[in-house]
């Protein structure tokens, strides 16, 4: 079980699950991989489509890291009212704890009026520091 969390902006329903992947970490080199699985729900009365995102990347050593770019995975998908979306993605850190969080650029078709969607933040946590 991963962190989980939740934010609306402007109709635009934002969930997030993220998991530790041991399998593709080395914890002895301070090469943690954490998957994220991401929800994007237009509960708007517009299409929209999103154009950019922007992410604001914290490890526990205060290192910080900015990642910005066109799409996720490579699409710029266009959403209905009513219709999601979702993508899985991962990142690596340094320590064992850290957290994410970012905003979406979306453009609305009807008018190409553009607004920021929050990503909510999340944490990225070794299970065992759980305990």
């Amino acid at each position: 079980m991963g962190a989980q969390a939740n934010k609306v902006t402007e109709g635009i329903n934002i969930s997030v699950d993220s998991q530790f992947r041991n399998e593709h970490s080395v914890v002895e080199q301070n090469h943690y991989l954490f998957t994220y699985k991401i929800r994007i729900e237009n509960k708007s009365e517009y299409t929209v489509q999103l154009i950019s995102r922007h992410w604001d990347i914290f490890d526990s050593a205060n290192e910080y890291s900015e990642v910005e770019g066109d799409g996720v995975v490579g699409e710029q998908p266009i959403l209905e009212p009513g219709e999601s979306f979702e993508y899985e993605s991962a990142c690596v850190i340094t320590t064992d704890i850290g957290k994410m969080s970012g905003t979406y650029l979306m453009e609305r078709t009807i008018d190409k009026a553009r607004f920021r969607v929050v990503i909510p933040e999340f944490e990225l946590i070794l299970p065992q520091r759980l305990n």
